[in-house]
């Protein structure tokens, strides 16, 4: 594929990135995006993807490789006798710091909180974020921690997970957006003290609440 090819690829994923962290997914039309690419080719989205589905997979596995890297390292540096706070600082770090490294605005985190409201995109980030050996032995390793909880509760706050961490970041990316400083760094040590704390804290009702089957939250 040639430079030019690959600029109006880049540009369609921009365009398409913005577009659905705005309005959504489903109110986003490939013409709408096309046009606001700076296209006349309406069928550009066909020609460089292959389609409506095949774009959205291209977005979701935007930056996968990067933040594959840098989990793995994280990993590699814990302890034998890592706690539930070290697990979820390899969990939700690199995420975050993908985040910080976009310029303003940008635009990744409301787009992949739009996505948990559609059915059909969220099962393709889920099977991006399953098939990650890495992120399912954080997973394993941190069941294994609170392994002095009921299991269905542990699965119960891990549901809640998704929709917290992918909310707090939407919105500080929206406050960016206006003018707040960026200081994604705060807001990541602030979502693992609340999520270790969410998720170590003590059962004290016998029918806690439990949230239904959804997608995993992290790319």
């Amino acid at each position: 594929m040639g430079q030019h090819s690959d600029r109006a690829r880049e540009t369609l994923l921009n365009s398409a990135e913005e577009l659905f962290a705005r309005d959504g997914i489903d109110a986003v039309s490939n013409r709408r995006i096309t046009e606001h690419a700076g296209t006349a080719n309406h069928s550009a989205i066909a020609y460089h993807f292959g389609g409506r589905d095949e774009l959205l997979r291209a977005l979701l596995g935007r930056h996968l490789e990067e933040m594959n890297r840098r989990r793995t390292a994280l990993v590699a540096s814990l302890s034998d006798d890592a706690d539930v706070r070290d697990l979820l600082a390899c969990l939700l770090l690199p995420w975050i710091e993908h985040l910080a490294s976009l310029p303003v605005p940008s635009w990744r985190a409301r787009f992949v909180f739009q996505v948990r409201t559609v059915p059909s995109v969220a099962e393709a980030l889920a099977g991006l974020t399953t098939a990650n050996p890495v992120v399912e032995d954080l997973v394993r390793r941190l069941q294994a921690a609170l392994s002095d909880l009921p299991p269905r509760v542990v699965r119960g706050r891990f549901e809640i997970l998704g929709p917290m961490t992918l909310g707090v970041c939407a919105e500080h990316e929206a406050r960016v957006h206006d003018g707040t400083p960026p200081a994604w760094t705060g807001v990541g040590y602030f979502l693992i003290d609340a999520s270790a704390g969410m998720l170590a804290a003590p059962v004290t009702h016998p029918d806690d609440y439990l949230t239904v089957p959804s997608t995993p939250f992290l790319l």
